[in-house]
């Protein structure tokens, strides 16, 4: 009886432990086949900004945190109000121009379109207006732009993209204005707007490691003996410059697919000297605006302001033509 009991313990035991090993198998396939399905290399850029600067995105010396990797300077353009009114829902616009006929090298060489992206550092109380108060009209200027908070405590910095450059060289940010009557941490007054626009790949990842989107040089003087083409089991491409220094060394440099090479073998170059051209056509702007949260009595007083001094004005000009008809009888008479 014993045995029995014995063996039927160690039945469920084998019966729970392999429960166990195939929930385990049916979880990791499942976030394998998730990534393959849906893969998730749209939020790199975000994950990026918010892994180096997780506070805020904007340094104490007013540069955004995305100039760190998107070396090339490019314009970026705002549109924003002059004054809003608390409570209401507005537009920011900013505008990332480029020439649409360029395209970039993408992480594996091959050629590919522009992507943007843009950061926009609200004042503090302003944040992204829920879909229920957008108008229809706005919704349609907006499109399908997934707007992300910078993080959980902070809805008044939004970042959106990376976006098809084609679609969206102008990106419609509907904002919700604070309200001082129901947030006493808000006041009225003069806020400043900081945005930030991007085109293309940077050249520098979080790491500090140069990306293929970017010019590479010679590490040491002398003659390029030879530059071997090299295929990993991923099938990614990189290349391999041999350079003989004038010692009789061999010095190797690894350049990735994508930049063009503008040396060839036996060719002599100095160290620091371009072997491939800059990829790059893309680049990073920044722009700083104000907007104003006025307070709607204050309009009140200056519209009943400006018709009293209307009046006023009225009033002392047929002031003055009832003077000049009297003295006009007086002369007269």
């Amino acid at each position: 009886m014993r045995n029995t009991s014995t063996s039927w313990s160690l039945t469920r035991s084998a019966r729970a432990i392999l429960k166990t090993l195939l929930v385990a198998v049916a979880t990791v396939t499942f976030f394998f086949s998730s990534d393959l399905a849906l893969p998730q290399s749209a939020a790199a850029y975000p994950f990026w900004a918010q892994q180096t600067a997780p506070e805020t995105p904007r340094e104490a010396t007013g540069k955004i945190v995305c100039a760190n990797c998107h070396l090339a300077a490019k314009n970026t353009e705002v549109e924003i109000p002059q004054a809003v009114l608390p409570d209401t829902v507005f537009k920011a616009v900013v505008k990332i121009p480029y020439d649409t006929n360029v395209q970039q090298v993408g992480a594996d060489g091959s050629k590919v379109g522009l992507q943007v992206g843009a950061v926009i550092v609200l004042p503090e109380g302003f944040k992204i207006a829920p879909e229920e108060r957008i108008t229809e009209e706005l919704k349609e200027e907006v499109g399908d732009v997934y707007f992300q908070p910078y993080s959980d405590t902070k809805e008044n910095i939004v970042i959106v993209g990376p976006l098809p450059g084609e679609q969206y060289q102008e990106i419609v940010f509907p904002v919700l204005s604070p309200n001082p009557a129901t947030d006493k941490n808000v006041h009225f007054g003069k806020y400043p707007v900081n945005v930030g626009g991007n085109r293309g790949r940077g050249q520098v990842y979080p790491t500090g490691d140069k990306s293929n989107n970017n010019a590479y040089e010679a590490s040491a003087a002398g003659t390029i003996t030879r530059i071997d083409k090299q295929e990993d089991e991923d099938g990614n491409v990189k290349y391999a410059v041999s350079i003989q220094t004038e010692s009789g060394d061999v010095v190797t440099d690894t350049v990735p697919a994508g930049p063009e090479f503008i040396v060839s073998e036996g060719q002599t170059v100095k160290d620091g000297e371009a072997l491939t051209n800059n990829p790059n056509v893309g680049g990073f702007g920044q722009k700083d605006a104000e907007v104003v949260l006025q307070d709607p009595s204050r309009v009140g007083w200056m519209i009943a302001f400006v018709c009293l001094t209307m009046m006023a004005q009225i009033m002392l000009v047929l002031k003055k033509k009832q003077v000049e008809v009297v003295q006009a009888a007086e002369m007269n008479f």
